[in-house]
This record gives C-alpha cells, structure tokens and sequence, in this order.
C-alpha cells in the first residue's frame, strides 16, 4: 500500500520550506474539493496541509483602504466579517453560495483559487473587484492581477514552489454597486451553471466604470472586457442593456455538457448583465 507523506507546517516559512523541497506534494486549503476527487486521482506523493495556519488566515484593512484576506481564510470567515458585509458584498453573497454551512467552514478563498476550476464560485468576483494575489516562495514575492493569474483550465500562473499568500481588493470607489448572481440545477447545494459578478459605478446619468466577471462560460473565470467597453459612456437603461447584451454574443462561447447547454449558458448570462446594467440607476442594484 503506498503511503503519502504528511506535512503541517507551522509558520509561513516552514510552508515554503516544505513547499520549495516537495513541489510535487498536493497543497490542501481546507481540502473540500481534494477530498472530493480524492477516490478519482493516483495517490499523491505527499501533502502540506495549510488549514488554519496563522500568517494565512484573517481579513485586515490596510491603511491605505486594501482589504487582505488570507489563503486560508475560510468562507465562513468572509461571511461573518463585518468588514467584507460592508465593502465585498457580492463576495459574501458568491460565499454563502458554496455549499451546505459545513463547507464554507471548510473551505477557503485560497483553496478555490489554487483550484481553478471554471465554476469556482468565488473567482467572478475577484475578477469584478479588480483583486490582486501575493504569491510566495523561499526565494521571493511577488503580485499578480486575479485577471491574469488563470491561463487555462485549471491552470494558473503558480510556480511549483509557489504558494497563494492573500488576496488583495483595492478601495471600493464611492458609488460603486456590486452584484452576484449564481444560476445552478437547484435552488442551494449546486455546481454552477453561470455565474456573474459585477462592479459599476455612474457619473452624470452614465455608465462610468464597469467590471464583470463570469463563470461557468469557458474553460476559466473570465472578464467581459468587450461588454465593459460596450455599455461605458451609456445611461442605464434599454439602450446600455441592448448593447451589453450584443457584445456579450460575440465575447463568450459557452459549451454544451452534462449539465447545461450553450445556447441556456449564453441567453442566461446575457440576461443577467442586462438586468444588472439595465438597473444600475436604482438603489436595488447593490447587493
């Protein structure tokens, strides 16, 4: 029977250490989703077990108005921050989102980005809020944009002995609304169909900062740059929310699978962008 080599480090330079000397090892975050496919996989070499380490965990506000959040940080802990009810919203929406309370007890933001999977739930709204990740290792740290850090499917731009340090969230600009919306088979408990995160702000009656995010419509956690730059400059309304709509048609191509159709994935995001820019001039569009 082969045996797989347990690690628990306990500071953040003994992660890296561990982290440096085994790249092969499977880093487990709070575990729900290696667990899960744990039956699926090759027994793992070895695993460093992060869960509840320190210097990873915890929500702070910096005194330039940057929200960190630890790796290790699970969703229960977004959930009950008073501080990411008031700026992250629609995080702490896409957070109660995951699973049954047993999960977000487990699970971690840190956990679902190093995953990577299309349908993470929490990553369209790291691409809505503009957030940033701290990746370490023994030889150095370094800062990267969430919406350049997954290249592929479940592919990021982690180095083998790397690991996800905090997640960083600019200020939230005054006046800016956020929004989360999950479409799934059930009403809770339930794997993605299409997801869309939001952030917009408007100035003089119009459109002037927009960000959206989605899921669960290719092969990553995508932004909708093209649909961004569409509705900018627009008043909130038929007109913004026609115009989102077309380009969002030309910017996605979702897949037909075992749990949904293309042609349902795209009429439904598309309806949702144009619900949230068709309401952008009402208090109701903040989550």
């Amino acid at each position: 029977m082969t045996e797989t080599e347990y690690i628990r480090p306990q500071s953040l330079e003994q992660a890296l250490s561990a982290r440096a000397e085994h790249p092969d090892f499977t880093v487990l975050c709070g575990g729900t989703d290696v667990l899960v496919a744990a039956n699926k996989q090759p027994v793992p070499a070895g695993m460093i077990d992060l869960f509840g380490l320190g210097p990873l965990c915890g929500i702070d506000r910096h005194s330039d108005g940057t929200i960190a959040i630890g790796a290790a940080t699970t969703y229960a802990d977004i959930i009950n921050s008073d501080l990411c009810r008031r700026e992250l919203p629609a995080l702490v929406a896409a957070s109660r989102e995951i699973g049954a309370l047993q999960i977000q007890a487990r699970g971690t933001i840190g956990g679902n980005i190093g995953t990577s999977s299309p349908v993470g739930d929490s990553l369209p709204v790291l691409l809505a809020v503009a957030a940033e990740l701290e990746l370490a290792s023994h030889k150095r740290r370094r800062t990267v944009p969430y919406s350049e850090f997954c290249t592929g499917y479940r592919q990021t731009l982690l180095d083998a002995d790397e690991l996800i340090v905090t997640v960083r969230i600019p200020p939230r600009s005054p006046g800016l609304m956020q929004f989360w919306r999950k479409v799934g088979p059930r009403r809770a408990q339930s794997i993605s169909k299409v997801m869309v995160a939001a952030a917009a702000r408007t100035e003089g009656g119009r459109i002037a900062e927009i960000r959206i995010g989605l899921g669960a419509v290719a092969d990553r956690p995508i932004r909708a740059y093209q649909t961004e730059a569409a509705v900018v400059g627009l008043a909130p309304g038929h007109l913004a929310s026609s115009a989102a709509r077309a380009a969002l048609a030309d910017e996605i191509t979702p897949i037909d699978d075992i749990r949904s159709t293309a042609r349902y994935r795209l009429r439904v995001a598309q309806n949702i962008v144009a619900h949230f820019v068709e309401r952008l001039s009402l208090p109701a569009a903040r989550v």
